[in-house]
């Protein structure tokens, strides 16, 4: 119905009289009798203009993986009109302080590709939507995942998932087996053969390093090296009591370990693109990495100037040995990890059937794709796809192939211990978003400010904060 009223003209006709009249005399109250015409008229609905807005953040961040998932974004805006995907590039190191920013700003994304030791400490601070995640993996098929991963992803103080696993790797000593033969070296599968390999490489042709160890202060990669290393030693961030153990003889031991490393390695601060490099480029006869290295070996790494490395070494993937366990007297430990996506608190509804869309058919393998080796699928239906993804998968063994394949079966992390709680699994993520391993192991192996007693003492104290800290909460 809509309502005429005609007021308006009646008083635009009483004040031009008015004004005819002069201004000096007390104007003439007249009472008009105002009658509304009511009319009716048609309603139509107006098109709706507004579109729900998912972000996405991915660690997938280099460009040609932001094109695919830009493609699979927008396959599923033109089933979805009403749905805009933002693609959101994040770097992995600076993951923990853009969420940090994003949530003191009340701007949260809507979904995060991230890697699990961040799950627990966003979880213990409230801003994962663990329903949304359950949602999520019930939709999918929970027996179409694999037992491992889900465990990995279940928040021990609601045994609810508090992520939705997504792909994964296995870290491995890659070795130049043509030059260990040559050298009479063993394998480097313990302490004692990756000391005696140390000692053994160098100095000969190009090969001028045995390996490039993790010692940059501002990258993850040394963290993720290093904690094999402790797990082996039987060196863990925290007691079956609950008591900080950063200090102690096990892990002074695995410091010291490590660091002493560095006289047979690269010089200067070190990640994984220097690592991977050397051994590309015959400079080094080891390299801590994961299976995301495979395709590398074969083709070339590219380079952060662009184009690729050209390798001199002919069929480098034949003359290279997997070696993921590393054993020590106290133990031993293969490193893994798993990728998740995470549904923020606050996302819109929309999140969930967005997450489904990324690991349904062939959109998932076009994720898994991007990189075969280093994206092992956490779906028991997409094994028989992903093995068909490269070529490449010919240049290696069925003995190694099957490894991958079964990897998180196998793969230790401090974060995994199943009797941490989620306190304790949070303060492990800030240990490494904190970056505090590659801190001391650069103070240690190339400052010289530290020793391998002093830095346990400094990581014990910061360790100690974070944990008191996370229980004052």
């Amino acid at each position: 119905m809509k309502r005429i009223s005609k007021v308006l003209p009646i008083l635009l006709l009483l004040s031009i009289i008015l004004a005819a009249c002069g201004g000096a005399a007390e104007p003439e109250v007249l009472e008009v009798e105002v009658t509304r015409v009511v009319t009716e008229t048609e309603y139509v609905e107006a098109e709706p203009t507004d579109v729900t807005v998912v972000e996405f953040w991915t660690t997938d961040n280099e460009p040609e993986r932001l094109d695919v998932y830009e493609e699979i974004a927008e396959r599923y805006m033109a089933e979805h009109p009403e749905i805009e995907i933002r693609i959101v590039p994040i770097d992995e190191a600076s993951l923990s302080q853009r969420i940090a920013t994003a949530q003191a700003a009340n701007r949260l994304p809507d979904i995060v590709r991230m890697g699990i030791e961040r799950v627990s400490a966003f979880a213990a601070d409230g801003i994962l939507d663990e329903a949304a995640a359950e949602a999520v993996i019930n939709s999918i098929g929970i027996d179409d995942f694999r037992a491992s991963p889900l465990e990995m992803v279940t928040n021990p103080s609601t045994g609810m998932y508090a992520a939705i696993p997504f792909d994964g790797w296995i870290q491995a000593i890659w070795y130049r087996t043509d030059v260990f033969e040559e050298a009479g070296l063993s394998a480097p599968t313990t302490w004692d053969t990756l000391d005696a390999a140390c000692d053994g490489l160098p100095g000969t042709g190009n090969l001028l390093y045995a390996l490039a160890l993790g010692t940059d202060p501002g990258q993850n990669y040394g963290h993720q090296v290093f904690e094999q290393f402790a797990i082996s030693n039987n060196a863990w961030p925290f007691d079956e009591d609950g008591n900080v153990t950063m200090n102690t003889p096990e892990m002074i031991e695995a410091l010291r370990f490590y660091t002493e490393l560095q006289r047979c390695a690269l010089p200067g601060p070190q990640y994984w693109r220097g690592a991977r490099e050397a051994y590309e480029l015959d400079q080094a006869g080891m390299l801590f990495y994961s299976t995301y290295i495979m395709d590398d070996l074969v083709e070339g790494s590219g380079l952060e100037e662009g184009g690729q490395v050209e390798i001199p070494v002919e069929n480098l993937p034949l003359v290279t040995g997997f070696a993921p366990e590393l054993a020590s007297p106290n133990g031993s430990a293969t490193y893994g990890q798993l990728v998740t996506l995470a549904i923020m608190a606050g996302a819109d509804e929309a999140a969930q059937d967005v997450v489904e869309f990324f690991m349904t058919g062939d959109n998932y393998l076009d994720i898994l794709a991007l990189a075969p080796f280093g994206k092992v699928p956490v779906l028991k239906s997409a094994v028989e796809g992903w093995g068909e993804l490269s070529p490449y998968f010919a240049n290696y063994s069925e003995e190694t192939l099957a490894q991958i394949a079964n990897g998180f079966e196998t793969m230790s992390r401090w974060l995994f211990r199943p009797d941490y709680d989620a306190a304790q699994r949070a303060v492990i993520g800030d240990i490494e978003g904190r970056t505090l391993i590659p801190q001391v192991i650069s103070n240690i192996a190339l400052e010289g400010t530290m020793t391998p007693e002093t830095a346990a003492e400094f990581l014990q104290e910061q360790v100690e904060q974070l944990y008191a800290d996370r229980l004052a909460e």
